[in-house]
């Protein structure tokens, strides 16, 4: 047959035997499988691989790549949280660029897009009945406009799907002293959505709910959003409680009940549909399994809690639930330092290198990518976002569109890119072979499963491939589920095994695709040692806010030079050439690593501060023995200085060694567990130790969720010798803190 090796006697049983075997199992596919005390661990498992996704869901796993837009106060104040007590009017927003959003997000391959219609604060970015918080009270288009309103108008001239974000969290709500949430309302029959003198809907749906004040507004709200602005694809529920009051909970049933008629078409996030991955950092699991346990049936829980487990859903785990059931991931995260705009100055923006690499391991690791992209106070993208997305989109798409295996030879359901058609491998068939009319050189292997109707099954497998007349084994990997994406060296062969290694139940596989994407020079990261002496490396991850630790340099190639500048200008070929580590000054360091035909990585920089030697500890309010006060001046963010546990006040003064001109400082937090994260506090400065200053008020949101480094730039320049920093608020009422690094900018 050719040079392909393919029997269907001995390797698969044909199609209407695999039927007939399906249909002798006698159990039907579900979203939601209920274990019973009864059931062998085989009987489990068998369960698992019948649950499945709903239409919703399959639809949601298809979009693949989708956006999120964080764009309100915060925009304005440069927080990432805010309290709730903005004046709506900060929001000054002068112009809004939609077309400019959709069209860059467009560009980079992305299939839908997330608004953030109500963060945190309470502040809504519609013209909400409901409220005079937000948009509405505001100089924008005279208190006229609508952002949602506006986005969905340009989702619909790009073709782009539409979700809302609408945080249960409402600081509004809270500190309002006529707030709603948690106002000790009774629970009484509502009708949703409740009428509003001279503005009527024209849908003429009402609901019947028993909830108190805080749900029924947030029903109304719901009911507006779902009704009055087109299709809605996902609604996204944050789980974030900054602030609570009146033991406040929130009725998900009812919410759920309103929106399963009014967005039929929709998933919702953070509840039964979707969940968390368990990071904000772009962070993957090895095996990502999205059939999981549940200790109750999911259609009844009104809470969801994060799961954030390294293992979900492997077997041990299945044992230990009641039910089984279908529930993907997302991989969210920012492609700035944060949520929200701050500036484009000092707030870093992901590589392109970085977010092309989460894409694989995010879409390739059977979970959504929703990668968000903050808006600037001119209500466009930036244009080095804009420049991200755009070199991201092309990359996926120069990659993922030429199948090398187009022209293979094989089962053609694995080969036709139609994802309805799939191949049931018999039980005891256990591999299938490619061949290509002439070698190819690949370093991609894409491959489906028909979980739509056959669920997750395949729990580990291998790809080979033909080389020097025997079979040499490239990659392995675990599940697959909706896709994978294995990662390797190039190999070149004109044949390929894929093994099947482990298995739950027969697999069907829809699809098995090889790409080849060209190897470039790593990213590249600084390593400043006490002294001050730099070295510049290939670095795991080019990102400073909540680094995944994945290594996107495997497997690339190492012929390149390292270049580097000092005075801010983007460095070349032509800049100095990085021989090893050297002294450097503070001030601002540029790098890039170029490669062979002149391909160039992403441009690394970084902001140095002083040199720590001749540092010391003057005083410590307290400290922990195993975690002293020198441990944050040592240039080692693996150590940190954790103070006693204590009421009032906890400092930390250090004496530079001799006078600079500072102009700001970089506070890295511990990040092995979420105590001791300094909210807010105080910076004071003096040149003899003696008489002080109050330098700075610094307040630093949401370090719980993000304990990564944090900077902040004084209004103005300060002489000093002796920096004193005391804290006024610990994250999380906390009364101990801990810091592993303190670093201070300055002025040339």
């Amino acid at each position: 047959m050719n040079k392909t090796i393919f029997s269907a006697s001995l390797l698969f049983a044909t199609l209407q035997q695999i039927q007939a075997q399906e249909k002798a199992l006698l159990m039907p596919v579900a979203n939601t499988i209920e274990i019973s005390l009864n059931d062998s661990k085989e009987n489990i498992i068998k369960k698992s691989a019948h649950v499945v996704p709903t239409p919703n869901q399959y639809s949601a796993l298809r979009n693949e790549f989708i956006a999120f837009i964080h764009f309100g106060p915060n925009t304005f104040t440069r927080m990432e949280w805010g309290s709730g007590k903005e004046d709506p009017k900060i929001f000054d927003l002068q112009e809004l660029h939609t077309d400019q959003w959709c069209e860059a997000m467009k560009a980079a391959g992305m299939k839908m897009v997330i608004l953030t219609v109500k963060h945190h604060d309470g502040f809504v970015l519609w013209q909400s009945r409901y409220t005079k918080h937000g948009i509405m009270s505001t100089p924008f288009q005279q208190g006229k406009g609508d952002v949602l309103k506006d986005l969905v108008q340009s989702c619909n001239k790009y073709g782009l799907k539409v979700g809302v974000y609408l945080s249960p969290a409402d600081l509004y709500q809270i500190e309002n002293p006529q707030g709603l949430y948690g106002n000790l309302s009774k629970y009484t029959k509502r009708t949703i959505p409740r009428p509003v003198a001279g503005r009527p809907f024209k849908n003429k749906t009402t609901f019947q709910f028993e909830v108190d004040d805080y749900n029924e507004y947030f029903l109304n709200q719901l009911f507006e959003l779902l009704t009055e602005y087109g299709p809605i694809h996902e609604v996204w529920f944050d789980g974030a409680h900054p602030k609570t009051k009146g033991g406040q909970q929130y009725n998900y049933q009812a919410w759920k009940k309103l929106i399963k008629p009014l967005a039929p078409e929709a998933v919702i996030f953070g509840k039964e549909d979707i969940r968390w991955c368990g990071n904000e950092a772009g962070k993957t699991r090895t095996t990502e399994w999205n059939v999981i346990p549940y200790p109750e049936d999911p259609a009844l829980m009104n809470n969801f809690g994060d799961l954030t487990a390294e293992s979900l859903g492997g077997r041990e785990e299945l044992y230990k639930g009641r039910f089984l059931h279908y529930q993907q991931a997302e991989t969210n995260t920012s492609l700035r330092e944060g949520w929200f705009y701050r500036d484009d100055t000092y707030q870093k923006v992901r590589s392109a290198d970085d977010v092309f690499d989460i894409y694989e391991r995010a879409v390739g690791g059977n979970s959504t990518f929703l990668l968000n992209i903050p808006p600037n106070r001119q209500g466009k993208f930036s244009p080095t976002d804009v420049s991200v997305l755009k070199e991201v989109g092309k990359r996926i798409s120069e990659t993922y569109q030429n199948d090398l295996f187009r022209q293979a030879s094989g089962p053609k359901e694995l080969l036709d890119h139609d994802a309805s058609t799939y191949l049931l491998l018999s039980d005891k068939a256990g591999e299938i072979i490619l061949s290509t009319p002439k070698p190819i050189t690949m370093n991609r292997l894409l491959l489906q499963e028909a979980v739509a109707t056959h669920s997750e099954r395949i729990e580990q497998h291998a790809l080979d491939a033909w080389v020097d007349n025997q079979w040499k084994e490239i990659v392995r990997a675990s599940n697959v589920g909706y896709k994978r994406i294995l990662r390797f060296p190039e190999v070149t062969a004109d044949k390929f095994r894929l093994r099947i290694l482990g298995r739950r139940l027969t697999p069907a596989i829809s699809a098995v695709e090889a790409y080849y994407y060209p190897a470039r020079p790593p990213q590249l990261t600084f390593s400043q040692d006490k002294n001050g002496m730099l070295s510049i490396i290939p670095r795991v991850n080019d990102f400073g806010w909540k680094p995944h630790g994945e290594d996107a340099t495997k497997n690339l190639s190492t012929g390149y030079a390292i270049f580097y500048t000092l005075d801010g200008t983007e460095p070349s070929e032509k800049s100095i050439r990085y021989q090893g580590a050297f002294a450097a000054e503070p001030g601002e360091i540029k790098a890039i690593a170029i490669g062979k035909n002149n391909l160039k990585g992403a441009v690394a920089s970084q902001n140095l501060g002083i040199a720590k030697q001749g540092w010391k500890i003057v005083e410590a309010s307290s400290e922990n023995e195993k975690h002293v006060a020198s441990a944050a001046i040592d240039a080692d963010p693996k150590t940190y200085w954790q103070s006693a546990k204590q009421e009032g006040a906890q400092s930390l003064t250090i004496d530079l060694g001799k006078t600079y001109n500072l102009r700001g400082f970089k506070y890295t937090p511990q990040n092995q567990h979420p105590e001791g994260m300094f909210e807010k506090g105080v910076l004071k400065v003096s040149r003899d130790g003696k008489n002080w200053t109050t330098l700075d008020t610094v307040t630093f949101g949401n370090l719980i969720n993000d304990p990564t480094p944090r900077t902040h730039y004084f209004n103005q320049a300060a002489s000093a010798r002796f920096i004193k920093i005391e804290s006024q608020v610990i994250a999380g009422n906390g009364k101990i803190l801990a810091i592993a690094e303190l670093d201070f900018l300055t002025e040339k």
